[in-house]
């Protein structure tokens, strides 16, 4: 299957100094029609990442999205965003949100914004002013703003946070049949491990490094646990134990607990140029 967004040794720093940087080197795709959970902590890169997917984060290396480089004029009004906080304007109602970014496409879509807003549990409020909303009601809206366009691709930065349980389950239900009768594809990011089981595929991050690229069934059999919290912990300590490597241009640098080049260490074995011994529990 094509993949819808594919980043090779992709890195991203923010600001004029790479010192600042967010993302190293990362290396992935997502399959064309999949829903695949962004996973993590908070603070460990989901919302960068996803800036420079729909491209206004710049980048280094290569980040192709739906068959051009992230940031192409030529994906405008192919992808759909949500960000962590509600992006509507609060002296329009409900409904009017939807219907502004509904006329914004060419598609005239008029009855899907009725059905939207049913789906979001919006329609007792459908005529109030966005500003008299709810925190989560709000949120909701500014969901709703980005489904109606019909994108080819949504990302989605924690749409479900702040939502009761059955809102969430509306919300989860209705993305799914987005990616299973329709064929978008959907980037989700979310710190609840749970909800990576209603993913096809699952990104697992954590300060700026993928710890795994899988299914949530593949991550519990790799981990050897049952519950996707105990997967991340497990990868977590699985990703201390190993070796510290650095790459800075041509030049290898491998901080281990040895003192010695040894086939136990992969950056020893492979020939790093410099090879520092430093006595800490772990890197």
């Amino acid at each position: 299957m094509d993949a819808a967004i594919e980043a090779q040794d992709l890195g991203i720093s923010r600001g004029r100094i790479k010192a600042n940087t967010v993302i190293p080197h990362m290396t992935f795709s997502v399959e064309t029609g999949s829903v695949t959970g962004l996973l993590g902590p908070s603070g460990c890169g989901k919302t960068t990442l996803m800036r420079a997917i729909i491209g206004v984060q710049r980048y280094q290396n290569t980040l192709t999205v739906l068959g051009n480089p992230a940031g192409s004029r030529r994906n405008l009004g192919r992808i759909g965003y949500v960000t962590q906080q509600a992006s509507i304007y609060p002296n329009l109602s409900v409904k009017a949100n939807l219907d502004y970014f509904a006329a914004l496409n060419p598609v005239k879509i008029k009855d899907q914004v009725d059905a939207i807003i049913d789906v979001l549990g919006l329609a007792a409020v459908a005529h109030r002013p966005a500003a008299q909303l709810s925190g989560g009601q709000r949120g909701r809206v500014s969901l709703g703003c980005a489904l109606v366009g019909k994108p080819e691709l949504l990302v989605l930065d924690e749409p479900t946070v702040g939502l009761d349980p059955v809102t969430r389950d509306d919300i989860w239900t209705y993305l799914r049949q987005l990616s299973d009768t329709e064929g978008t594809t959907l980037l989700v990011s979310s710190h609840v491990m749970d909800e990576a089981l209603r993913c096809d595929a699952v990104l697992l991050m954590r300060e700026g490094a993928l710890l795994a690229h899988d299914t949530p069934a593949g991550l519990l059999r790799t981990a050897g646990t049952e519950t996707l919290d105990d997967a991340f912990l497990a990868l977590i300590k699985a990703q201390e134990s190993e070796p510290h490597v650095t790459h800075t241009h041509h030049r290898t640098t491998c901080y281990c607990r040895s003192s010695e080049r040894s086939t136990h260490c992969s950056a020893c074995f492979a020939g790093a140029i410099i090879h520092v011994v430093v006595d800490v529990p772990h890197l």
